[in-house]
């Protein structure tokens, strides 16, 4: 079979068979009793009946026969360091870890919170944890000590595995200061910590509950932990993403689905080969980094790149470099550092060759032509743009060239992958638009595929409710994101229907900004909206009714507040949410009946018609915000 279509096809009317085949590109313990259990819609069970092990799979199933080939390339230009681990040494330290965990009490079923730098010692942490049925929920490191604490309090973890500290721009940030006021802020106290001492800043360790990475691995030096066979639908991890109210979502995965989710992705979609070089410069905070810099490639039995740095220190060159030493494949990017390395000298693109890499995949965002256009014609090899979600875990809309090669449309990140019946609807009917060019939502009818979220975590009722109810008259999975279909069936993604935003490829929600923003004690009333920006895709911008304005009598003094509202921001989330402007206003625009606008105020900071508003209360808000931007 080479044509996708018909691939696409078998997918969903054979849906068992295809999978069936699927499955076989991993290792199994027990083989798997029935394929998909889909008996209690919206939760679909794959695998069931079958045992297996997601380290195992990545690690120990590539010993025999390439043991001694790279398995983990750990690169940190902020530290200059650079350190190869083949498959055999990778095995040994995730053994180690897997020991140090055990002997902190960790057993199967238990949470370990990883709060971590892009580090070797991450990666062995996750393995860890997936070769003894332990969850891993890892908080990206760029978070403050409020999210912390909330994912804290969610995950129940037994350990948190951290470091002393992270590093930008050659400059330490520490780490440990702000695991220590998460838990003091956390009602859950974990009970041990594991630390990464890299000698960046000084740490004041608590007797009795933290302990040091080097100490606990020289102690379990030659330690032996066989993998733990679990069931397929055994949770292997729990990872937070932003919602529509202030609590974050534990996304759950499941062990056998995902894994085979991944396995057939680095066949059909990245055309990945046993011996070859991956290259993702996502971060494992995010679900990129969990898919295609730790599982996805390691199955594959590829080296996979983890970097520590910017893409443009010592220089803008430096990935086309790595890409050169490792003769990397297959990369995976964003659209993001891309628009930042489109600001660099451009002769740093042709130094270095690069005639290894058969293609460049983007995600994370919106894709926009001259963008892909100038890195395709820079580089000289394919763009494939890619569509997916945290809770999806593998890409939904792309380009699987490994069935049937196909053209990319720059600006569209493709068709549906196989599994996915993806279906446009109109947000008030739910009626399915079958048209070419007919704006709706993106959704997904059910059975959800192999490696799609399992529920949130300890909340299926908010799983249903959030996910599947939010289209009227059908269960279907809504991905809250408006999109259009060509007469060649290629999807154009147009946005979020709901409160969340999308800054450089981190998905934020502006209620928990919001709310954060709120806690000052000089604001009254605050709504914040995603901006369309050239760089980063989307910023969140603020604008708030402060409670005393005696105070705000010219710009210095609006500028020393916003200062402190942004402080305040850091302190709670973390500097990746803070807003890119907070901005002053006398009232917010609302409708007679109390409801915010924020539709209209992200029309007018983006210069477009804001449309009906014949339901608002007073135009004068809207007004005063536009005057903002048109000045």
């Amino acid at each position: 079979m080479t044509r996708f279509a018909e691939f696409h096809d078998k997918s969903l009317t054979q849906r068992d068979a295809f999978w069936a085949e699927q499955a076989q590109l991993i290792d199994w313990h027990t083989p798997p009793q029935q394929i998909c259990d889909y008996s209690n819609p919206p939760f679909a069970r794959w695998f069931a009946g079958g045992t297996t092990n997601l380290c195992h799979n990545a690690v120990d199933r590539h010993l025999a026969a390439r043991g001694d080939q790279a398995a983990l390339i750990a690169i940190s230009t902020e530290t200059d360091t650079e350190r190869t681990y083949t498959f055999h040494e990778l095995h040994a330290e995730v053994q180690r870890m897997a020991a140090s965990l055990k002997a902190l009490g960790v057993g199967k079923g238990d949470r370990v919170l990883i709060y971590m730098p892009m580090i070797a010692e991450a990666a062995f942490a996750m393995l860890a944890c997936t070769r003894i049925g332990a969850l891993h929920s890892v908080v990206f490191g760029g978070f403050a000590s409020g999210s912390l604490a909330s994912r804290i309090d969610d995950a129940t973890p037994k350990v948190i595995v951290s470091a002393d500290a992270g590093s930008r721009g050659g400059k330490g940030v520490p780490y440990k200061p702000l695991l220590d006021e998460a838990i003091s802020l956390a009602q859950h106290k974990p009970s041990a910590v594991l630390l990464a001492d890299r000698g960046l800043v000084a740490m004041n360790l608590v007797a009795g509950r933290d302990h040091l990475w080097a100490d606990m691995r020289q102690k379990h030096l030659n330690d032996q932990m066989p993998c733990e066979w679990v069931d397929a639908t055994h949770p292997s991890y729990t990872l937070y993403t932003s919602g529509t109210t202030g609590k974050p979502k534990g996304v759950q995965r499941d062990t056998g689905g995902y894994a085979v989710a991944l396995a057939a992705s680095m066949k059909h979609i990245f055309m990945g080969q046993p011996g070859e070089t991956y290259f993702s410069t996502s971060d494992i905070g995010w679900v990129v980094g969990h898919s295609y810099i730790i599982y996805g490639p390691l199955i594959a039995g590829m080296a996979t790149i983890m970097y520590e740095g910017l893409p443009t220190r010592p220089d803008a060159g430096i990935w086309w470099s790595l890409v050169e030493k490792y003769k990397v494949t297959v990369m995976f990017s964003a659209p993001t550092a891309v628009r930042v390395l489109k600001k660099q000298d451009p002769a740093l693109l042709k130094k270095y060759d690069v005639s290894s890499l058969r293609a460049l995949f983007l995600a994370g965002e919106p894709l926009d032509e001259p963008t892909a256009r100038w890195i395709s014609d820079s580089l000289g090899v394919p763009i494939i743009d890619n569509y997916w979600q945290t809770e999806s875990g593998w890409p939904i809309l792309t380009i699987a060239n490994g069935i049937e090669k196909k053209d990319s449309k720059f600006g569209s990140p493709g068709i549906p992958m196989y599994g996915y019946n993806v279906k446009l609807v109109h947000e008030s009917t739910g009626e399915e638009l079958t048209g070419a060019d007919e704006k709706g939502v993106v959704v997904i009818e059910g059975p959800t595929p192999p490696g799609f979220m399992q529920t949130v975590w300890q909340d299926d009722e908010r799983f249903v409710k959030t996910y599947w109810q939010s289209v009227p008259g059908k269960m279907v999975y809504s991905t809250f994101d408006w999109g259009i279909r060509d007469k060649d069936g290629y999807f154009y993604i147009l946005g979020r229907t709901d409160d969340v935003i999308n800054v450089a490829g981190h998905r934020l929600g502006t209620r928990e900004i919001e709310e954060s923003i709120s806690s000052h004690p000089n604001v009254a009333e605050v709504a914040v909206v995603g901006v369309a920006d050239n760089l980063k895709g989307q910023v969140a911008m603020a604008f708030a009714v402060v409670k005393d304005t005696s105070g705000l009598t010219d710009d210095a003094a609006r500028a020393k507040l916003e200062g402190e509202i942004m402080k305040v921001v850091d302190g709670q989330l973390g500097a990746v949410a803070r807003p890119a402007r907070v901005l002053f206003v006398t009232a917010l625009p609302k409708t007679r009946s109390g409801k915010v606008l924020r539709r209209a105020i992200q029309a007018v900071s983006e210069g477009r018609d804001p449309g009906d508003l014949s339901t608002m209360d007073d135009p004068t808000p809207l007004t005063q915000i536009k005057g903002f931007f048109s000045a």
